[in-house]
């Protein structure tokens, strides 16, 4: 199916260009991104509305592709197709979302998945996660935000959903100069929580007030992973969000669990996914500041077979980054001491800043401080509803360390 437009139509797209020092050759090999340092920015460029389509060209005004243009981000324009004269009408949308779809057909047999990974899938900035008759986009980018109807049509279109909600939390629209404002754009509101089913467990998602799109796909294999490890166990869950490792362990057979949480609304969600799957009796929950309570347990001599710590990204961005890194190490020093002997410790990082040689680093040192000696058993990461983008580093984001204690 191609998607192309006039000669005319493409003359009467605006174009930017390259400075001369640009990394053209990164952009032709895949990279999605042109910074605001690497475009000419003259009066025309700044006066361009946030999300306009534009033609990019090098600085030897050769066409690059199809651009989406915000003069107020640092991320000044995404790359939205390679061919200038591209349509991005609700075909162009059907196409891409075909492809994705088509990929999570083969991966899972229940529609319970992120269906589009951003720039991975092909459209930069886009999240959509699917939660059965229902999608939640978290439209992340200005251009996105711009074509939010032709989108939404050919989610319907391509999937058959019914209901489409947008959720416009995040500290990356903000970023983008974008609103806070979420809310329905296709089918009714949930009037609850949505119960998915994952490894084996059952969990509530809040679609329309929850974390992020209601739910985190993204730990499935690690979920089961560590629910592999669990049958029998005493399980901890710090930073459990709606029960993640803990339901995940209750499932394969652990012997109790225990989910801590800042959130009193997501530990009331746990403890419903719990009682949904009847596994109430073996689980408890704990409200409260996860360093607080971490160091409330070692007060009181707790032990357990199975530790998790999954926080959040505690170094969202480079500048972040040192005092990201104390913190994961502040987490390991903190957790290593409730591990029983030979148990396992996993940690968690979904800070794209913070690569894996250095989260890894900072892990083992919050454990050898405490007199404890680890090996590493497992490193796992995002799961194939995640794929990465090779030339984006930020697209593999997550990392989960296995630790035997």
């Amino acid at each position: 199916m191609t998607v192309v437009c006039s000669s005319s139509a493409a003359e009467a797209l605006p174009i930017v260009r390259l400075k001369p020092k640009a990394n053209a050759r990164a952009l032709r090999r895949g990279f999605p991104w042109v910074y605001a340092n690497e475009l000419v920015t003259d009066r025309r460029t700044k006066a361009l509305a946030p999300g306009t389509p534009a033609v990019l060209q090098d600085d030897a005004r050769r066409p690059l592709g199809l651009v989406g243009v915000n003069p107020r981000s640092k991320i000044i324009a995404r790359m939205l197709d390679t061919r200038p004269t591209a349509v991005l009408d609700q075909i162009w949308f059907e196409v891409r979302l075909a492809r994705a779809l088509a990929l999570r057909a083969q991966l899972f047999d229940k529609p319970y998945y992120r269906l589009v990974h951003a720039e991975a899938d092909g459209l930069p900035g886009v999240i959509i996660d699917r939660f059965g008759d229902l999608c939640v986009i978290q439209p992340n980018a200005a251009w996105a935000e711009r074509l939010l109807d032709p989108l939404t049509a050919a989610l319907q279109s391509v999937t058959g959903v019914q209901t489409v909600l947008k959720n416009a939390s995040g500290r990356t629209r903000g970023l983008e100069g974008l609103d806070d404002q979420s809310g329905g754009l296709a089918g009714e509101m949930p009037d609850g929580p949505l119960p998915v089913p994952m490894n084996g467990a059952t969990y509530m998602a809040d679609v329309t007030g929850g974390q992020k799109t209601g739910l985190f796909f993204d730990q499935r294999p690690n979920h089961a992973f560590a629910g592999g490890l669990a049958r029998g166990a005493r399980v901890l869950d710090v930073f459990s969000h709606v029960g993640g490792f803990s339901l995940a362990a209750l499932a394969a057979g652990a012997e109790r669990a225990l989910a801590v949480d800042a959130s009193q609304t997501a530990l009331d969600l746990a403890q419903a996914g719990a009682a949904a799957m009847q596994a109430e009796g073996r689980f408890a929950t704990r409200q409260g500041d996860a360093f607080d309570v971490l160091t409330a347990l070692g007060a009181e001599g707790a032990q357990f077979d199975l530790v998790i710590c999954d926080p959040p990204a505690f170094a969202p961005s480079r500048p972040a980054l040192d005092a990201g890194l104390r913190a994961y190490e502040r987490i390991a020093r903190l957790a290593a001491p409730l591990v029983a002997e030979n148990g396992i410790l996993g940690l968690c990082s979904c800070s794209h800043a913070a690569d894996l040689t250095a989260f890894r680093g900072a892990c083992v040192r919050g454990i050898g401080r405490v007199g404890r000696r680890a090996t590493l058993i497992h490193t796992g990461f995002a799961g194939p509803d995640h794929p990465q983008l090779p030339q984006l580093a930020e697209s593999g984001y997550l990392k989960s360390l296995f630790f035997r204690v």
